[in-house]
């Protein structure tokens, strides 16, 4: 199970709008992987449709570890198993004898049905084997089912003293290079990345993966302008062609023309006239939309924590102080919003480069016997 989780990590992000998930072929009796599998581009086929037609006739007798529930219903799948079939039916045609899955799909098409298929022919079924690791998986798609939003994954640098840099039209570095590349990785493993109006005017930033040999794994650039007013002289719109861009506002009075890739959305605004976040996120599922890096500033980090909206927190924390420069990365709360247990917990703390990278995560997320 730890392969197959491994193999669907590694296309987080260009599966929406269905999970990214791993499947492994197993013999039992002497610990052979006969296949590997994992979801192709834009989702189709199945991580299991491919594991089974890479393995043909050797799948037979043996199991299969997958990361999520295999589907039930019929639609597209991979057609050297059939046009129609459903990765349940597929499995049982191809005579496996167990299938072993990290956790339940809540896609209401499914919900429990691919396993009682299995069940029902005889296929012995487990549930559970590193069931949270998996819904932390396919959170965006576990999120999308149930709550009708994606996955949000807030990213922040900040510096040794644990602040923000100002900006002035350009970015300031408080992080080192091996940081910022993992930001990058970041952004492949996104279906959107998220900012505000002012953070492109204060750094001017492009919103690409630049990683060698994942540029083409940029995702949609997504502006929130509650009365479009950003200008399209920015760099970003320069690639708009090529990586597209989604501005969300309220407003539209003396809208500038943007240049083609660009398209604008109306959501409410709240009193203040700040643009309901909820209602961006659902207009972002409705499109597909599984899993968003936030690289926003304060307004929108704390906007997103206050109204629970953010699953995952990133911090990367460079050695030099900003002092009276800086600002906090939360509005006006710092990194102690983090230390609540009650709502996160710390997932994970290493060194990259001469940085701190922390993965914080909301702890009443995934976790097993919880529910989204």
């Amino acid at each position: 199970m730890a392969l197959a989780l491994h193999v669907a990590r590694r296309i987080l992000g260009q599966t929406a709008p269905n999970p990214a998930v791993g499947a492994v072929i197993a013999d039992e009796a002497t610990g052979e992987v006969v296949a590997r599998g994992w979801t192709q581009t834009s989702g189709r086929p199945h991580a299991e449709a491919h594991a089974l037609a890479s393995a043909g006739e050797r799948a037979r007798g043996k199991t299969m570890y997958v990361t999520l529930e295999p589907c039930s219903y019929h639609g597209r799948t991979y057609p050297l198993i059939s046009k129609i079939m459903p990765c349940a039916e597929a499995i049982l045609a191809a005579g496996m004898q167990r299938v072993v899955c990290a956790t339940e799909d809540p896609n209401p098409e499914i919900a429990g049905r691919g396993v009682e298929v299995l069940r029902q022919a005889g296929v012995a079924v487990d549930i559970g084997l590193c069931g949270e690791d998996a819904r932390w998986m396919a959170a965006g798609h576990i999120l999308r089912m149930t709550q009708g939003r994606p996955f949000v994954q807030l990213k922040v640098a900040v510096s040794g003293d644990g602040l923000i840099a100002p900006g002035d039209g350009a970015p300031v570095w408080v992080s080192g290079p091996e940081a910022r590349a993992y930001a990058h990785l970041l952004r492949a493993h996104a279906d959107a990345i998220l900012v505000g109006r002012k953070t492109v005017e204060d750094d001017d930033p492009e919103l690409t993966c630049r990683l060698p040999g994942l540029a083409n794994r940029s995702p949609r650039r997504v502006i929130l302008d509650p009365k479009f007013r950003i200008s399209p002289t920015f760099k970003m719109f320069q690639t708009a062609h090529r990586v597209p861009i989604l501005i969300y506002g309220a407003s539209a009075n003396g809208m500038p023309r943007y240049p083609s890739g660009v398209e604008v959305r109306h959501v409410p605004a709240d009193g203040d006239g700040r643009l309901q976040l909820k209602a961006v996120l659902q207009s972002l599922s409705g499109d597909g939309v599984t899993r968003v890096l936030v690289e926003g500033g304060p307004t929108i980090a704390s906007a997103l924590l206050a109204a629970d909206l953010a699953d995952e927190v990133v911090i990367a924390r460079g050695t030099a102080a900003l002092g009276a420069k800086g600002r906090k990365p939360f509005g006006d709360r710092g990194l102690e919003i983090l230390d609540d247990t009650t709502r996160w917990r710390l997932e994970a703390r290493r060194v990259i480069g001469a940085d701190t990278l922390s993965i914080h995560r909301r702890s009443d997320r995934f976790t097993d016997g919880a529910k989204a």
